[in-house]
């Protein structure tokens, strides 16, 4: 078995975070439709301003809001605006790693899809 990165979204920036509240990410519901990316899925989150890496599970947000809200103690590491890149995982058989391809979804303005 390998741990392989399935799906990549860049280009987001954080719009939202909320400290006291359970931790997690929320994520607009299209974004993670066209990532492939289910509620309660762990994900990792990359802060291009800080450097900070954390693991989570995802939350889905409200349809075409451009949503990316970092919830509980990863709202620490993170502020408004900041640029992230977030990260589906998954395990999967060492023949199929041979032949899967990374899916990249890249965000623009408002956090909206531009691929």
């Amino acid at each position: 078995m390998r741990i392989t990165t399935r799906t990549k979204i860049k280009g987001g920036k954080v719009t939202d975070k909320n400290l006291y509240y359970e931790g997690s990410i929320t994520i607009d519901k299209k974004i993670l439709e066209i990532a492939d990316i289910l509620p309660g899925e762990m994900v990792y989150v990359l802060n291009l301003n800080n450097g900070a890496r954390i693991f989570t599970y995802v939350i889905e947000g409200q349809e075409n809001s451009g949503t990316i809200c970092l919830n509980g103690p990863s709202a620490r590491f993170f502020e408004i605006g900041d640029e992230v890149i977030i990260l589906g995982i998954s395990l999967i058989e060492e023949e199929r790693a041979k032949d899967l391809r990374m899916k990249i979804v890249k965000l623009g303005e408002k956090n909206r899809i531009e691929e």
